[in-house]
């Protein structure tokens, strides 16, 4: 019978290392009080040793737990979804354990769920919003820092972080206007929207700076495929010399693209369409494939993360932080041939 090894202890490092297991402690936590070089000893005595630290004990000397909770309002949504992945990815690095809840979009759940988190002792909370739009503070004594990602908190002294919509909404019109475009038309979503807004503020200002005037008023709708179908038709009845459009969503691109074949015209020759939030799955099956403008997501989900490390390290930020976009270029802009 072959006897088990019994794993490494703090205090098999510490005699490894020639220190007491106070300065062992102190030097795999991190604390300042340890001399640089007996530090690198501890750990390469840790390493040797293929030392595990005790995840309830290394929380009772550093006074936190190595978890998080991660709050979303939208679980099965494809924005939440590459935050969180985003974010994951930066507390697995660390190796910090998450909680996940989904608050529903609902105020009182959202509640009961942070309760809950705050139950489990969690070091901190990433509160992920359903829409890019301000949204309130939460509300009750939350003794933990706390990051609002992708929309962000209503507080300026909070720590939000954002997808900048009015640079992406830029380098939409940007991206148009180096293809030579200069009839160009906007779509959007719902005017209930800041995003919407934001997005066609980037895009008028591009346009202005280059002496293009957009060939009509912005037009507003649902974020939907057949607003975009609708709304194509009626752009380009008004205005047949219409050869550039941009949407103020993949959705609404993808129905706009499809009237403008049925109307006769070919895209891009014809008409470039350019979108936004680079959904994979509708950008990239779009005939041709469809540009777009991705918010980063995941990058932001990232942010959020290291935002909430510093501030479970006594470093917090306030005010909301935008992180910029990025123009991916296919084919309904720019011909494949």
């Amino acid at each position: 019978m072959v006897e088990k090894t019994k794993p490494a202890t703090l205090g098999d490092v510490a005699r490894l290392a020639g220190v007491s297991i106070a300065t062992a402690s102190k030097a795999l936590n991190g604390r300042a009080q340890v001399r640089e070089s007996t530090r690198e000893k501890v750990m390469r005595s840790a390493e040797a040793l293929s030392f595990v630290p005790n995840p309830l004990a290394r929380g009772l000397l550093s006074g936190t737990t190595g978890t998080v909770g991660l709050l979303t309002s939208d679980l099965e949504g494809r924005f939440s979804i590459p935050i969180m992945m985003g974010a994951e990815d930066a507390f697995g690095a660390g190796s910090t354990s998450v909680f996940l809840c989904d608050a529903r979009g609902d105020a009182i759940r959202e509640q009961h769920q942070v309760r809950a988190l705050l139950s489990r002792h969690v070091d901190g909370l990433i509160v992920v919003g359903a829409r890019p739009d301000p949204r309130p503070s939460l509300a009750g004594d939350i003794n933990v820092p706390v990051v609002y990602a992708y929309a962000p908190s209503e507080d300026p002294d909070d720590s939000s972080v954002t997808s900048d919509n009015v640079q992406g909404g830029r380098l939409a019109a940007e991206h148009l206007l180096s293809t030579g475009r200069r009839s160009i038309g906007i779509v959007t979503g719902d005017r209930g929207y800041g995003a919407a807004h934001d997005r066609l503020a980037g895009a008028l200002t591009a346009l202005h700076d280059a002496g293009v005037e957009p060939v009509q008023d912005a037009l507003f709708g649902s974020w939907s495929e057949g607003w975009g179908r609708g709304a194509a038709r009626v752009l380009l009845e008004a205005r047949p010399d219409l050869d550039g459009l941009i949407c103020g969503s993949d959705q609404i691109a993808r129905g706009a693209m499809d009237a403008l074949r049925e109307l006769g015209r070919e895209i891009p020759d014809d008409v470039a369409v350019i979108g936004h939030d680079n959904w994979e799955v509708l950008a990239m099956n779009a005939r041709p494939p469809l540009s777009t403008i991705d918010m980063n997501l995941q990058e932001l989900g990232r942010r959020a993360a290291g935002m909430l490390f510093d501030a479970i390290g006594g470093s917090p930020t306030h005010g909301v932080e935008k992180l910029p976009c990025r123009l991916m270029v296919r084919g309904s802009t720019t011909p494949t041939s």
